[in-house]
């Protein structure tokens, strides 16, 4: 059975275009490459704030009739929720949600931002198939943390593995993720980018799965939603 699965940075569902909240082009986007299940990044959820911290989640999901989960990873001012989320057409069976530590001392001048890693059980026409979502800091000793959580995290059947790391395809922290996982990128038919939209420089989005998935099909479309393309593919289990 092939699904579509997607790699999301939403920037909290901005129009790249019109710099303003808008929860219809993200769906319209979505359901238009028919993609079945797609991890967010910086999704917000409801807070004092209600005019922007709504539950974004839940408001894309019931615009396509999907499934979801929000996983905060930081409240902003103490209390505005921010963080990963999952939306699927297929049922969420249960969740786990992963702190990734803060390193003890910050070694960097960067901004520095907790963040978590979602794990889920889907049920898949039957099938059972891990999902975790992450989203990588921005210093080398959050990255390090956060490569250490996807490692204890991520299972070797049946699981996939997405979100924005924050990172080249050339660092080496993902060297033990590709020993482990399959990296879809390598179906790309030439050098894919996916931030800016509008512009690409770079590929920091990312899509692996556990061996026993097939993956079809890769690629990054030049759509102009978010700030991030997103990421999509089109796998079997």
């Amino acid at each position: 059975m092939k699904i579509k699965v997607m790699s999301f940075n939403v920037q909290h569902c901005m129009n790249y275009i019109s710099r303003k909240i808008d929860f219809d082009c993200f769906a319209d986007a979505i359901r238009e490459v028919g993609a079945d299940i797609v991890g967010l990044n910086e999704i917000r959820g409801e807070g004092e704030d209600r005019e922007e911290y709504q539950e974004q989640a839940k408001i894309l999901a019931e615009k396509l009739g999907f499934h979801y989960y929000f996983a905060e990873a930081i409240k902003f001012q103490g209390v505005n929720p921010y963080g990963n989320a999952l939306i699927s057409r297929y049922p969420i069976v249960s969740v786990e949600k992963v702190m990734v530590p803060d390193p003890e001392v910050r070694g960097y001048d960067g901004y520095y931002e907790t963040r978590c890693l979602l794990k889920a059980k889907l049920d898949v026409n039957g099938e059972r198939l891990t999902v975790c979502v992450i989203h990588f800091g921005l210093n080398p000793d959050e990255k390090e943390n956060a490569a250490a959580t996807v490692l204890k995290s991520i299972e070797d059947e049946k699981c996939v593995l997405m979100g924005d790391f924050n990172m080249t395809p050339d660092n080496p922290l993902f060297d033990p993720i590709r020993a482990r996982l399959y990296d879809t990128a390598e179906l790309f038919k030439e050098p894919l980018l996916s931030c800016p939209s509008d512009f690409p420089t770079e590929k920091i989005d990312y899509i692996f799965t556990s061996r026993d998935i097939k993956v079809h099909s890769a690629d990054i479309p030049a759509m102009i939603v978010s700030d991030h393309r997103p990421y999509l593919a089109e796998i079997e289990l």
